[in-house]
């Protein structure tokens, strides 16, 4: 979705662009909802709607979520959104993944200055004033820039040798499609529990939804050895039936959650961005978002260069753009952790401090705008 979203960004810049993935850029969508799904915000939707990507997605297929409502399960601790807030359409769409890749997919390939390959890089070797890259197809792509949106165990990042920060947050996050017993309303739901955090993400059908239950590594374990009604059982308690009864409707997908920080994102002919720069636990849905900023912030800079005539694999061109990306970043990771931190286990004074906060910013008007706007993207 990153490195797509650059090269969609980058039409009409005057560059030449090869994208390179060694998976297939579209796939048919099954009927049934597929396990990976995003939060977009309101800024990207916008960019994506300019660039003619948005409307490419069957709306059939698009959740808008118009209210947010999150818990500390088990206290008094509690906090509404709403898109009258602000005031704005919706706060966001749960979107499929592939889906968004299939309409990116389809924009760039129309645009006459971008090449798809479906290829692996076997060999990635670094002049000086050009890259070489071998493919497994016995191809070979020179190019002036290596950007890589390779993902969080990046190819490019270990070739370029950028130096990575990283911390096992000890969660594993559990995804699958549930079936649910009330409509959930376009209201995207989170619940705080003592072993991390449950997201009920609003689905097109008004009885659908995508979870993301983090848990403490081993509970997570426990969690995924349950048989379907078991688990479905659980997932309901642990909900505190908000929805009614839940029912799993699919298969079960778990990954491992840690926090990477690149130390450094640029050196001469290589960038990094998404994934590969930086990844942070999903409690707040801001991961791709975060990729996307990188992706736009980055053809902004590469275009300006074209613009005016200067070298855009300089460092000291690209330095800017580092310097932004990796504060925001920075800043969205550390306010993860504390969410992290805060809402982890049940000591008392810690329950109180928070659901007093939940309370307290729940009830002051300005405060929320400013978080809806800062989640938005605006």
């Amino acid at each position: 979705m990153v490195g797509l979203s650059l090269a969609s960004a980058l039409d009409s810049s005057g560059l030449n662009v090869a994208v390179i993935s060694n998976q297939p850029f579209e796939q048919a969508m099954p009927e049934a909802p597929t396990l990976r799904v995003s939060a977009i915000n309101g800024a990207n939707q916008q960019v994506l709607t300019d660039m003619g990507v948005w409307q490419r997605m069957p709306t059939n297929r698009l959740s808008p979520y118009k209210t947010m409502s999150v818990w500390d399960k088990d206290s008094f601790g509690r906090i509404d959104f709403s898109h009258d807030d602000l005031p704005a359409p919706q706060l966001g769409h749960i979107i499929e993944n592939q889906l968004l890749t299939n309409a990116l997919a389809e924009k760039v390939a129309q645009q006459a200055s971008v090449k798809l390959i479906e290829a692996k890089i076997d060999k990635v070797l670094t002049g000086q004033r050009e890259t070489m890259l071998m493919l497994n197809n016995d191809e070979v792509i020179a190019c002036r820039l290596l950007v890589g949106a390779d993902g969080a165990n990046s190819y490019i990042r270990q070739q370029a040798q950028f130096p990575l920060a990283f911390k096992d947050y000890g969660h594993t996050a559990i995804v699958a499609t549930i079936r649910t017993e009330k409509p959930h309303g376009q209201c995207a739901r989170q619940v705080f529990t003592p072993d991390g955090p449950l997201a009920l993400l609003p689905l097109a059908n008004p009885n659908e939804v995508s979870i993301v239950w983090s848990q403490r590594n081993e509970v997570a374990q426990d969690i995924l050895a349950l048989d379907n009604d078991t688990f479905s059982h659980r997932l309901t308690a642990t909900s505190d039936s908000v929805l009614g009864v839940l029912t799993l409707d699919s298969e079960r997908m778990s990954f491992p959650l840690t926090m990477r920080y690149a130390r450094q994102w640029v050196k001469p002919g290589v960038v990094i961005i998404g994934d590969a720069a930086h990844t942070i636990h999903p409690l707040a849905g801001q991961g791709v978002n975060l990729g996307m900023r990188d992706a736009f912030a980055l053809a902004d800079t590469l275009k300006t260069c074209v613009q005016q005539d200067v070298d855009f694999t300089d460092v000291a061109q690209l330095r800017s753009f580092e310097r932004a990306r990796k504060a925001d970043a920075a800043a969205v990771i550390a306010a993860m952790d504390g969410f992290k931190t805060l809402f982890a286990g049940d000591n008392p004074l810690k329950k109180l401090i928070r659901g007093a906060g939940l309370v307290v910013t729940d009830s002051l008007p300005g405060l929320k705008r400013q978080w809806l706007a800062q989640a938005m993207g605006w």
